[in-house]
């Protein structure tokens, strides 16, 4: 069997890796400590920037986030992104930003990474179509789970890339599709009704695994895998390999994605 890596490219191992983070929610927040935890990993092991990361949110905390989202008592009617960005900047020293909005489809992000931790098949789509104009090695890893699964893919999005990571909606048109979204998309009132709703634990598991790939990435360079799925009723975690095979049981093969583009621009 042909074992298959994908290398990061040179420049991030030489600057500041650029990051964007999408929704500061329950995943959101699981996972932004861990990132700031990466940061200075990186710094301690000699990386030159580390990360600079920007976190979009324009959610403020509610009383059902307490105690299933990284938010105490005193943290409600605050807002998401800022509490956590100001607490991070003080307690590690890093000099993240917060934006108090949703990102649309017409932004337009220039940056390494952008994490999404968002709910919506709406939001996932805005957040690829802001990052569709990019050139390079532009990541995008999608964090996405519902009540007791959940998936993590770290794919690239951007021009001039005949070989790049599929993302999760070359895999996964349907999670692209705002008709998909669930018609009841109103918070819940109480914690004890958002935990009928999701497992307590799902939105730390698919953080663990999304910073596990990061710090995988970062420590060798490289992957044989870019994406994992989580399944807490069944106690299994499954990746995903770098495998034009294993992608094409998606329904993903770029030779004939690329052949149609040329035959409808012939």
């Amino acid at each position: 069997m042909t074992a298959f890596l994908h290398q990061m490219p040179g420049d991030l191992a030489t600057r500041a890796w650029r990051v964007v983070v999408v929704g500061a929610g329950g995943t959101g927040s699981a996972l932004l400590p861990n990132l700031a935890r990466l940061h200075h990993a990186m710094v301690e092991l000699g990386h030159p920037g580390g990360i600079a990361c920007t976190v979009f949110d324009d959610d403020t905390v509610s009383e059902s986030n307490v105690g299933r989202q990284g938010f105490y008592p005193n943290d409600v009617g605050l807002h998401k992104a800022p509490l956590l960005v100001n607490r991070l900047n003080n307690l590690m020293g890093t000099r993240w930003e917060a934006q108090v909005r949703r990102i649309g489809s017409r932004d337009r992000l220039a940056c390494d990474l952008v994490i999404g931790c968002v709910d919506t098949r709406a939001a996932r789509k805005a957040i690829l179509s802001s990052m569709e104009g990019s050139y390079g090695a532009c990541y995008y890893l999608d964090c996405g789970n519902e009540t007791d699964r959940g998936q993590v893919i770290l794919g690239q999005v951007g021009k001039r890339m005949p070989q790049r990571l599929p993302h999760v909606g070359d895999l996964f048109p349907e999670l692209m599709d705002p008709k998909g979204d669930a018609t009841d998309t109103a918070p819940s009132c109480s914690m004890e009704e958002a935990l009928r709703k999701q497992s307590l634990v799902i939105n730390q598991a698919i953080a663990v695994q999304a910073y596990n790939l990061l710090w995988t990435l970062f420590r060798t360079g490289s992957l044989s895998y870019s994406g994992v799925f989580v399944n807490l009723s069944a106690g299994r975690v499954s990746p995903l390999n770098v495998d034009p095979e294993v992608w094409a049981r998606f329904g993903y093969d770029p030779k004939a994605k690329r052949k149609r583009k040329l035959a409808s621009a012939a």
